[in-house]
């Protein structure tokens, strides 16, 4: 059988380098990832939540055939916006991510308040941006260190209005999706991501930190070979 393409959505401050440990456990799987515009290592050159789901339908559209999207925490938000009007994809699986509705934002879906964990720069004339304070802690908690303190000292700045713009429309409306809960994140607590889940027509569970892509990848992997196997 084969097996559609892979496109994996990071969620902020990562690139898809971060990814790569989960990607050289999918051998054979044709696997396409994408930068996302708000992040990235010059804060002066950010893009928003918009351009970010400009990106993500791009990467879609230039893969030729059936696709399934993978998308991480944040990742979730654009994914969410870009994928309306794709008639490629088969499936969304939002891996600890946020997975919204039309007319709610990552802040809104808080209540408003930003994490305490978020570090917040003032630019003039440019937009302000997000670091993260003991990333590995509240992104790693499960991760090796050695691997945990280079992804954390991968990670880039995070645009900060990306974090308020609203969705416009909401892809899983339309096309089916399954929620993996991270039943040890420190990042998106496992109660919220409970919530998020709800709007997905299945949930699956790992008992990991917000990353399994770099704790658990092999496991990670199987779970998402089975997805393929079900778009």
């Amino acid at each position: 059988m084969t097996l559609p393409s892979l496109l994996l959505v990071p969620g902020a401050w990562h690139k898809p380098e971060h990814l790569q440990l989960l990607i050289d456990c999918l051998p054979g799987i044709d696997v396409h990832t994408v930068a996302l515009t708000t992040c990235g290592d010059d804060p002066k050159v950010l893009g928003d939540m918009y351009s970010d789901a400009a990106a993500i339908k791009s990467a879609v559209e230039a893969i030729d055939g059936p696709v399934v999207v993978i998308a991480h925490s944040y990742g979730g938000i654009p994914t969410t916006q870009a994928l309306v009007e794709t008639s490629n994809v088969k499936s969304i699986v939002y891996l600890a991510a946020f997975q919204l509705d039309a007319g709610e934002s990552l802040l809104s879906s808080v209540g408003g308040n930003p994490a305490p964990w978020w570090n917040f720069h003032r630019q003039e004339g440019f937009g302000d941006f997000l670091t993260v304070a003991g990333p590995v802690d509240v992104f790693y908690g499960d991760v090796d260190r050695g691997v945990a303190e280079k992804a954390a000292a991968a990670l880039g700045c995070q645009s900060y209005i990306a974090k308020t713009q609203k969705l416009t429309a909401a892809a899983w409306r339309t096309i089916p999706s399954t929620y993996i809960i991270c039943e040890a994140d420190k990042a998106i607590p496992p109660f919220a991501q409970e919530l998020f889940a709800r709007r997905a027509n299945r949930t699956l569970r790992m008992e990991s930190s917000h990353s399994p892509f770099l704790s658990q990848p092999s496991a990670l992997a199987q779970l998402i070979k089975h997805e393929l196997t079900l778009a």
